[in-house]
This record gives structure tokens, sequence and C-alpha cells, in this order.
């Protein structure tokens, strides 16, 4: 378990750097931001794939169906949070798309009647209550005045977070048949496509952005992307696909340290006691769930 530890740490920490990146990449839309994203991930793994002859193709029609439906589904995912990035804060999105545990437990119980474990349940809680009183202290507490905007951002991230645990799901069930390679060149594929079908059809540019802004696309696509959801995708081998969500939960805390780092925003005591409570809550919930 040592070894999912780590790789789930490294996940966390590259995916972290995610909204920040979006964030200084402002003067792209969301879809055209998405497209770059996993369009530049396809390219490098199909690449690598050829170079090393490594045959990527499903073995059977309902691996292609499931590989599909997870494209579909990380495509809505990508879309609808980036695009919340633009409307509200980013304390805000992350953590609200962090509630894909709760999606998850729920469809799990509703299409699987999978029950929970009491431990996994409470980790669940635990995290939310950690990551509310982080966006809780970014957003400066009580007596904030009500934004549309942002409320329809908040709604974005929500949508974001029920498309990436449909997306956790269907992977975990593919994930038993092939291997990691395979599953993240098939599923990051088909999601490329659904991606550039969605910006075709917004009518957005794919060019005349800053030059600055596709350096911070391509690194989109390597840190969070090919290394950051590579990392989770690798860990629902070995672990539920509920565990790999809480996991998740740990992006609002990366965000807020990196937002530190970079931005210099100082780190509040709620935010402190936020982390420490997400921290907690993804060592119990992945200790919980093993597949072993």
């Amino acid at each position: 378990m040592i070894k999912v530890y780590f790789v789930v740490l490294i996940g966390i920490l590259s995916v972290s750097f995610a909204s920040v990146v979006i964030k200084l990449t402002y003067d792209v839309p969301a879809v055209i931001m998405s497209t770059y994203r996993l369009v530049i991930s396809t390219v490098i793994l199909g690449s690598w794939s050829f170079v090393k002859g490594i045959d990527i193709k499903p073995s059977s029609k309902k691996e292609l169906f499931l590989a599909m439906l997870s494209g579909f589904f990380l495509s809505l995912h990508f879309i609808s949070w980036i695009a919340s990035i633009k409307f509200t804060s980013i304390p805000s999105s992350v953590v609200l798309v962090s509630t894909s545990p709760i999606f998850v437990s729920l469809l799990s119980y509703l299409i699987f009647k999978e029950k929970q474990d009491i431990f996994t349940i409470i980790a669940v809680f635990i995290s939310i209550l950690g990551s509310g009183l982080i966006a809780f202290s970014d957003s400066g507490g009580f007596g904030v005045a009500f934004d549309k905007k942002a409320f329809f951002g908040d709604l974005l991230a929500l949508f974001g977070a029920f498309a990436v645990s449909v997306y956790f799901m269907v992977g975990a069930g593919l994930r038993k048949s092939i291997d990691t390679f395979q599953y993240i060149s098939l599923v990051y594929g088909f999601s490329a496509v659904f991606t550039i079908i969605f910006a075709v059809l917004s009518g957005e540019q794919f060019f005349g952005y800053r030059k600055i802004s596709y350096f911070y696309m391509f690194l989109l696509a390597v840190v969070p992307q090919l290394l950051g959801h590579t990392s989770f995708n690798w860990a629902l081998k070995y672990l539920k696909a509920n565990a790999v969500a809480i996991s998740t939960l740990g992006e609002p805390v990366g965000a807020s340290i990196l937002a530190y780092i970079f931005f210099g925003q100082m780190i509040k005591p709620l935010q402190a006691i936020g982390m420490v409570l997400v921290f907690v809550s993804i060592a119990v919930a992945i200790s919980r769930s093993s597949n072993s």
C-alpha cells in the first residue's frame, strides 16, 4: 500500500497545478483549453505507443464502449470545470468539483447496490468538511454578498464533479481488463475526439491566443493530465472508485499551497485545519478501500 499512497500523492500534487495554470490562461475559452489539453496528451501517448510498438486497440466491443463512455464524461468534466474557474474563485471551484465522492457513493448504491463502508462514508463527510473550511476561509467568511456569476460557476463545478465520478466508475470497471497505458491512451483519445466536436459546435477559435497561453496548455497536458490523472487511473486497479475519488479531495489543499507559492496568499488558520481534515480522510478512505 506504500506504493499506492505514493502514486496517489503524486497525482494530488500534479492535478493541484491545474487550477493555477487555468487561471493564468484567461484568454482561452474552456472548451478550447480542454481540447488542447487532451489532444496534446493523446499525441504524446500515441507517439510513444508507435515508437515502442505498443498495441492499444481494445480486445472487445465492451472495452471499446467503456473507453468511449469514460472519455465522453472526462470531456464533460474538463469543459465544465475549466469553465467554472472563469466564473468563480479557485477555492470554490476545486472544492465543489472535489465532491465527486458523494456522487460516486450515491451512484454505487443506486446502480450497483454497493454497500458503503461506514468508515468510508465518514471519510467522505470529513473531507467535504475540510474542503469547505478551505473555501469558506478563502471567501472571506460571513457577510459576502450573493454573486450570480459565481453561483453559475459553482453549478458548473458541481456538474464537473458528477461527470468525473462517472468517469472514475466506468474506468474502475475497464481497468480490470486492460493495463494503465492502454487505458489512458484509449480514454484520453476518445475524450479528445469528443472535446474537438464540442469545440467545433461552440464556434470558438482554435488559434489567435497569447503565445504564453499555448505553453500553459502544454503544461496542463503534461503535468495535471499525463502525470496527475494517470496516477489516479493506475490506482483504480488497487482501490475502489470511491477511494480514488476521495483522494482527489487533496487538490484543494495542493491548490491552496500553490496559491501561496505563486501568488503569496497566506495559509489561514481555517485553511490549515481543513488541510489536516482532508489528508486524514484520504488516508482513512484508502486504508479501508483496498481491492486486494
